[in-house]
């Protein structure tokens, strides 16, 4: 009965989110926008609004273990595959100052925006127990954080993946994102602490000492032992099974120190060899069972864990405000800096576009902070729903500066034939 009743929720969830994605997809919107919003759909707010009895008895909570094993796996899988293709375009290592200054200020700006939103917000949402300076930074960082993965997939169906804006965008997100999840590392061992530092300090240790280990050993050991047994750059079954052995026992030691296992994980991939054969196995291998069949899986969580709450007082001027600091954050950022950096107006507005994209990697942080006790159910509802509309604004955002910026090399090429 267990069995057929997983089997059952995972053919609702792939259907739901295949068909989401589809529709999506005649809009423009990569995969992962149908997927979030097939994941909402499935919760309270409009599978538990439009038949309560059905979505109560196929998500009962009671029947849902299966489904959090699952997605957790597929959580660290896909993180794994992050920090492998966490790398700079070469073009961008010649430049990484422009770079460093989009990131920054597209990193800063947000964070100073979301602290200063904060203590609107604690009054309201902030769990009981939760100091204000947790709470402060935590929202803090989820305005932070870019969705690489997803910006890459939007400028790789837009054929801009080489253009100025599309590699320093991916290079900005790069380093971004690495600050966000050190930032958020932080957070979490404050909170699991509860106020006594002796536990910070020790998951600090352990954080480093797990750090120094996978760039002191595991990196060359992973090197010399790809280069030596799988020398076309392919994964075997062997070398397969020790690579996900690895990224199994690094999210499970920072799962030990009161971190999420998505820190591990996170941290194995970017710990392996900078290969594109290798990346290409695992994202053939590894990365596409992740996103078809067990990240489908986390959306459908992340949409079971909303609350029906949006018209209760102070919801929409909170989701407003969270909208407005998310977006000026990362767009005037991104722009800011690359202003600074000298680039176009042009270029700067596309790649301060790009910066606001958040889809998956804003979910995973919300599902942090969920878990870890620093959000309540109606925070992750609106900090989704912000992740949704984030992400949407992106690619018709950036086809239009991009095509701005086409219209007089396009004029000039006339000119000339004429």
């Amino acid at each position: 009965m267990i069995h057929s009743m997983l089997l059952m929720q995972l053919l609702v969830i792939l259907l739901a989110s295949r068909v989401a994605a589809w529709l999506l997809r005649w809009l423009g919107q990569p995969p992962v926008v149908g997927e979030m919003i097939a994941g909402l759909a499935l919760g309270p707010l409009v599978f538990g609004a439009l038949a309560p009895h059905w979505q109560a008895t196929l998500f009962a909570p009671q029947s849902l273990a299966g489904l959090e094993s699952l997605s957790t796996l597929g959580l660290v899988l896909f993180m794994v595959v992050v920090g492998a293709e966490l790398r700079l375009p070469g073009s961008i290592r010649r430049n990484l100052a422009t770079s460093g200054w989009i990131a920054g200020c597209a990193v800063i700006l947000p964070m100073a925006l979301g602290l200063g939103a904060a203590p609107m917000l604690y009054p309201q949402f902030a769990p009981h127990g939760i100091a204000f300076w947790p709470f402060a930074l935590f929202m803090a960082t989820a305005g932070a954080v870019t969705a690489l993965p997803v910006m890459a997939r939007i400028l790789k169906d837009r054929e801009l993946t080489q253009s100025n804006p599309g590699q320093l965008a991916i290079a900005a997100a790069a380093v971004a994102d690495v600050l966000a999840w050190l930032m958020l590392a932080v957070i979490v061992a404050l909170i699991s602490a509860h106020g006594d530092w002796m536990p910070f300090w020790r998951t600090l240790v352990g954080l480093t000492l797990l750090l120094a280990l996978c760039l002191l050993v595991i990196r060359p050991l992973s090197a010399r032992a790809l280069s030596r047994h799988v020398p076309n750059g392919g994964v075997d079954g062997g070398a397969l099974a020790l690579l996900l052995m690895g990224a199994l026992a690094c999210a499970a030691v920072t799962e030990f120190l009161n971190l999420h296992p998505v820190f591990g994980a996170f941290l194995f991939g970017l710990c392996l060899p900078r290969d594109d054969r290798l990346l290409a196995s695992l994202i053939e291998r590894v990365e596409k069972v992740a996103l078809l069949l067990l990240l489908p899986v986390f959306f459908a969580l992340a949409g079971l864990s909303t609350s029906a709450d949006l018209l209760q007082p102070g919801m929409g001027v909170a989701l407003a405000l969270l909208l407005a600091v998310a977006i000026l954050g990362k767009v005037l950022g991104g722009v800011a800096g690359a202003r600074i950096a000298r680039q176009s107006w042009r270029d700067s507005f596309a790649i301060g576009s790009l910066m606001n994209a958040r889809g998956m990697m804003e979910l995973i942080v919300m599902k942090v902070g969920l878990d870890t006790g620093v959000i309540d159910h109606r925070m992750f509802t609106l900090l989704l729903i912000m992740a949704i509309v984030t992400t949407m604004m992106t690619t018709p955002m950036l086809l239009y500066f991009t095509r701005s910026a086409a219209k007089p090399a396009m004029a000039t090429r006339r000119s000339i034939h004429e």
